[in-house]
């Protein structure tokens, strides 16, 4: 074998045995608690923690269905125990749990289960179901070795499953760890305890009589271990899995706050390959909105009145735009720009432009009437609106993408609005886009405007425009 070949080996061994360590303390020391899972903002890490509480009340039903099963079962079975007995340790058990198990679901339900007293109840669980078990003998009137046969043992399987439901796996070593120490313990009281038994080597001499087979026992032992440690793990796996899947739908809810709401869904479903978020040559509708004299108002004023300012004007033209149709594209300044039907083609785009603008012009002036009532600067709002066709997708770097509309009717748009001030008027539209608004069904409750072949500063060809708001 070549040098070469001897170091290659050796790279793929070492990173084949560093990948099973790296796995391997993912899954164990998550457990032990010394690697936290990913961090948690605060009103997920509640969530998760109500959640758990909603588990605990689960577990808590869970074993008072349990308890009424039990002392059904005990009820009609026959007893074996002598007449006038002092002492039945099956009913004061039943008895002192279901008085635990009150109290237990009466502090989960309050909300007020410590993380101390969940464990407690969870050895209290174990510790219930092994005395019970113990107790078969005395009821019987049999040596201890009658009870090691008993398959009440199944229930503790039930234990350490009802664990997983508050998805913390400390909770389920604790009680497979207890049922397997109990469960040693009752094979040592049964084998060499005051009524010790005798051991065999024989299955069917252990299943037709008193006697013990070790391997028995050790089978249930590690049974019991393996379905904890298996149960564990996949827990672990699967609170890692949802820390990460909670972190990455925060993040993608919050994209909403710096996208348009369907670019944040399509990147929320799974659909954010930049790829198939394109669009060429769609024929669409551009808004923009333009606060005017903002640049002469901001003078001498702080950067907290500006804010407020732009901050009030946005959420009154925002949710209009929206109420439409519209997907808010950027913020340009005191302006926004938005398109209709781009993201999510439509078959109205134009008709819902149009709708948008009435509704903005009368929500404007509303609003600048209001700012002039209370005594604060009122600027008015200039609105431009034209179909074409653009370039909608993301632009940037792969590391830092934006998505953005481009297109000549943006150019328009654009200047359109600038126009409005020379025509007197606070919205415009081409009258081709009038047009084919009215041919989507668009009817304006008052006859517009039509102003033709006016030449608009920027743009080479006369525009045939129409008002649609003086």
């Amino acid at each position: 074998m070549s040098s070469t070949q001897t170091r290659t080996s050796a790279f793929v061994s070492s990173r084949g045995i560093g990948i099973l360590k790296e796995s391997w303390a993912d899954l164990v020391l998550p457990i032990l608690g010394w690697r936290a899972e990913p961090a948690l903002p605060e009103r997920i890490r509640r969530d998760i923690e109500q959640q758990q509480d909603a588990g605990e009340i689960i577990v808590g039903w869970t074993q008072a269905a349990a308890i009424v099963f039990f002392a059904v079962v005990y009820a009609i079975s026959p007893k074996a125990f002598p007449a006038g007995t002092p002492f039945e340790p099956i009913p004061w058990t039943l008895g002192i749990y279901a008085l635990f198990t009150a109290g237990r679901l009466f502090l989960a339900y309050r909300g007020r289960l410590s993380r101390g007293f969940v464990a407690l109840s969870v050895v209290v669980d174990v510790t219930a179901l092994m005395i019970t078990i113990w107790s078969f003998h005395l009821q019987y009137r049999a040596p201890p070795a009658l009870y090691l046969k008993a398959p009440t043992l199944m229930y503790v399987f039930i234990l350490i499953a009802l664990r997983t439901l508050r998805f913390e796996p400390g909770y389920v070593l604790l009680a497979g760890g207890c049922a397997a120490l109990g469960w040693l313990g009752l094979f040592l009281y049964a084998a060499w305890g005051p009524a010790g038994g005798a051991f065999t080597h024989s299955y069917v001499a252990y299943v037709t009589s008193y006697r013990i087979l070790r391997g028995a026992e050790i089978d249930k032992i590690l049974s019991i271990l393996v379905v904890t440690m298996i149960l564990a793990f996949s827990l672990v796996r699967s609170r890692q899995l949802l820390a990460r899947s909670v972190v990455g739908e925060s993040a993608a809810s919050d994209l909403s706050r710096f996208f348009a709401p369907e670019v944040a869904e399509q990147i929320r479903r799974g659909d954010g390959d930049p790829e198939n978020m394109r669009c060429a040559g769609c024929h669409t509708a551009i808004l923009i909105t333009d606060l005017r004299g903002f640049t002469a108002l901001s003078h001498g004023r702080s950067a907290e009145e500006l804010i407020g300012l732009l901050g009030e004007y946005q959420s009154r033209v925002v949710p209009v735009i929206e109420r439409h149709g519209g997907s808010i594209d950027k913020y340009l300044g005191d302006g926004i720009l938005a398109s209709f039907g781009a993201i999510v083609p439509n078959i109205s785009y134009a008709a819902d432009l149009c709708r948008a603008i009435d509704e903005l012009a009368a929500t404007a002036e509303s609003w600048r009437r209001e700012r002039e009532g209370r005594g604060l600067p009122a600027p008015s709002v200039g609105i431009a609106g034209a179909v074409g066709d653009i370039i909608f997708g993301p632009v940037g770097h792969a590391t830092r993408l934006e998505y953005t509309v481009i297109g000549e009717v943006v150019n328009l748009v654009a200047k359109l609005e600038k126009h409005t001030k020379s025509e007197g008027v606070q919205a415009l539209t081409t009258g081709e886009t009038y047009a084919l608004a009215l041919d989507q069904g668009y009817r304006s409750a008052r006859a517009p405007e039509e102003r033709t072949r006016r030449e608009v500063d920027g743009v080479t060809d006369p525009v045939d425009l129409v008002v649609l708001a003086e």
